[in-house]
């Protein structure tokens, strides 16, 4: 299962309609995938919905301690190959870390997404996350 920044979240604050679901899909999980893109977007996204910053940032230490969360860390190969990836789909609104999210899931062969974001389907993925 992909990881994504609005996943986390879910996962994250207790107060979010998706947490119960995230967590139990979270702990269903067999394989978890996410990328640094991700995890630089989740701080912020954190701090501008008022929640703790040390503890945002403890979380994020944990999911990089964690041995059964794999964390690919985004190089210049992977960064161009998503300005590419971007520039294919100017109709779109992705984002440089959607399209990263998007090329590390077809790599992996991994179809699944803890997500709230809609792009995932767009993409052809299956967002976990929705009413």
């Amino acid at each position: 299962m992909f990881l994504d920044t609005s996943g986390l979240l879910s996962l994250f604050d207790e107060g979010d309609r998706f947490h119960e679901s995230a967590g139990a899909l979270y702990v269903a999980a067999t394989a978890r995938l996410t990328h640094s893109y991700v995890l630089a977007e989740f701080v912020p996204l954190c701090c501008t919905r008022g929640l703790y910053r040390s503890e945002t940032l403890a979380f994020v230490s944990d999911l990089l301690d964690n041995p059964r969360v794999e964390v690919i860390w985004v190089d210049e190969v992977l960064h161009r190959s998503a300005l590419h990836f971007l520039g294919a789909r100017v109709d779109k609104r992705y984002s440089l870390c959607d399209a990263v999210s998007f090329l590390l899931m077809r790599r992996r062969e991994i179809l699944e997404a803890l997500t709230t974001d809609r792009h995932f389907e767009q993409e052809g993925f299956v967002r976990l996350l929705k009413d």
